[in-house]
């Protein structure tokens, strides 16, 4: 399980990396760069070292693909 740093409601800052990502500063969720979705860390699956962004699902990340 991912920590949080008892910080509810505080979108954390995250450095992404190819299969993992590092907090940087401390929260319990990311918005997604296409939907504007709150995710909970311990649900992030998707994001893009590329541009430094998290997504809400599969298709989100997939429409941000598109895009590009």
């Amino acid at each position: 399980m991912l920590k949080t740093s008892g910080l509810p409601d505080q979108p954390a800052k995250l450095i992404y990396y190819s299969g993992s990502f590092r907090m940087v500063s401390p929260g319990d969720h990311v918005v997604c760069a296409v939907t504007g979705v709150r995710v909970p860390l311990g649900r992030l699956r998707y994001w893009s070292e590329e541009h430094q962004e998290a997504y809400a699902s599969a298709e989100a990340a997939t429409q941000r693909a598109r895009r590009a």
